[in-house]
């Protein structure tokens, strides 16, 4: 009897004692299941159909969603291998500004051959372009808009309005109703006479 007594505190020291926390989740446990004792079967179906309403609702909104990606990845998939397709324009204009810029070429037959393939290369490219809806921005003698060109540049230029684009430095281009690149330009200014320069540079030291 006494070796019992003797053990009975050691293992009464070995367990852990309950945390406040966990006597909390159990109480809620059994307020919950209380709860649902209390409903009648009315309020059960109720809530229910609550859920339920819930969960159509939220696969409803996962179905738009999903329509509208794939919608979108049909019609921009490729936009961003259009995008790096419209360096081949790029170097194009460029292979031609540098023919056309040197000497050694200037005037003759050679040159004329090779800008007369450069021009169909171009127009083939942007047949292709046009038949996925791939377009230029019209951008000369137009109002600067800050949703398709860039401004690069301000031109002094008092026979066009302030802010009317007269240089394309890069065209820009269009994919459907999204932008696929702004197009770089030129803008024009109003002249600034000889005291307004001075007065611009005393401001600006």
């Amino acid at each position: 009897m006494e070796k019992e007594q003797n053990q009975n505190p050691k293992e009464a020291s070995n367990k852990e004692p309950i945390s406040e926390e966990t006597k909390h989740n159990t109480e809620n446990e059994e307020n919950k299941e209380e709860q649902l004792k209390e409903k009648n079967p009315e309020e059960k179906i109720l809530e229910l159909e609550d859920k339920l309403a819930r969960t159509f609702a939220e696969m409803e909104n996962q179905r738009r969603r999903f329509e509208k990606e794939k919608e979108e990845a049909f019609e921009y998939g490729g936009f961003s291998f259009a995008r790096e397709a419209l360096n081949l324009i790029d170097n194009l204009e460029r292979s031609k500004q540098t023919l056309q810029n040197d000497n050694t070429l200037k005037d003759s037959e050679a040159l004329k051959k090779m800008l007369e393939h450069f021009e169909i290369i171009n127009k083939d490219l942007m047949s292709i372009f046009s038949k996925n809806n791939i377009k230029p921005i019209d951008s000369l003698n137009k109002k600067l808009d800050p949703n398709f060109h860039q401004a690069m540049m301000e031109i002094e230029d008092d026979q066009k309005e302030p802010g009317t684009i007269i240089q394309e430095i890069q065209k820009g281009f269009t994919i459907k109703d999204r932008l696929l690149r702004p197009a770089l330009v030129g803008v024009s200014k109003k002249s600034v006479n000889k005291d307004e320069k001075d007065k611009e540079n005393k401001e600006n030291t």
